[in-house]
């Protein structure tokens, strides 16, 4: 049986996010979201989400973006630059945390309390995974397996593509090495997570083409989808060109949404017989 999760990343760190995430799921076939607790449009977030109690409800665990902190940054200074935000992306934090400038009690005060703040919304909580995926990253994935463990949260994100993996997309050598290096720390992150009782998908795609998917390319993943668990990882958005004036990274929003609108789409995953489940359907 083929099972997919589609998980739309970064539920509230923009209303056009927030309002294209819950169209994709209202409209489209998204069926899970990953809410950052410390994001600007986090509030909304969370009453868009108990308006949609069908919607799968992840912890986007957040280290970078250049967003803020939800403890005061005064109370995590290795965590935050003079700006008192997190990094910009997981290269800053990788040189930061693996040359021993992060202090450990620190990180794990800051991801306590992020899933702390998810938790006490009252939202049934279905995984763990996070921006830009540092969640894998080695020894931060000891910690966050053991946050799992203690707050009861069975199920994580692995975002281990397969390697030689495209689905359509042209991608740049960069990209490439990206992805290898992010799947082989991911295959170490699944092995710590069996071990600890934390289950997730089998499959996981939608990270070479990340912020670029549209409704050919999703379409390709539908057909290579494998037998069992797969999660398409997605980053739609209301208005790609509003968006962009917000952030640098050069996603494609509105493509992404119109992805999972996509008549065509819908019809495919009837034809390939795919169940669409949000994480909490892992354990059924």
């Amino acid at each position: 049986m083929k099972k997919l999760i589609v998980n739309a990343d970064d539920f509230g760190l923009h209303t056009l996010i927030n309002q294209g995430i819950i169209k994709g799921y209202r409209e489209g076939f998204i069926t899970s979201t990953s809410l950052m607790p410390g994001a600007p449009a986090y509030a909304e977030a969370v009453a868009l989400a108990k308006a949609n109690p069908g919607l799968g409800i992840g912890v986007h665990l957040t280290l970078v973006g250049s967003v803020a902190t939800v403890l005061p940054a005064s109370q995590v200074p290795t965590l935050v630059g003079d700006d008192g935000l997190l990094p910009a992306d997981y290269v800053a934090f990788a040189k930061r945390f693996y040359s021993g400038a992060v202090n450990r009690s620190e990180l794990e005060a800051e991801l306590r309390a992020q899933i702390e703040k998810a938790l006490g919304t009252g939202l049934a909580i279905t995984h763990i995974d996070s921006h830009q995926h540092t969640h894998v990253l080695p020894l931060v994935n000891r910690l966050v397996l053991k946050l799992c463990n203690e707050y009861n949260i069975k199920r994580m994100r692995i975002p281990k593509e397969p390697y030689g993996f495209s689905g359509g997309f042209t991608a740049g050598l960069g990209r490439k090495i990206g992805r290898c290096g992010l799947s082989f720390c991911a295959d170490l992150a699944a092995l710590a997570a069996d071990g600890r009782g934390v289950r997730h998908p089998q499959h996981f795609f939608g990270m070479l083409a990340g912020g670029h998917l549209n409704a050919a390319l999703v379409g390709n993943i539908i057909r290579a989808l494998p037998e069992g668990v797969s999660e398409i990882m997605t980053h739609p958005g209301l208005d790609t060109a509003a968006l962009s004036r917000e952030f640098s990274w050069q996603y494609h929003w509105r493509e992404e949404l119109d992805a999972y609108l996509d008549a065509g789409n819908k019809e495919l995953l009837e034809r390939q017989g795919v169940t669409l489940i949000n994480f909490g359907g892992l354990d059924k």
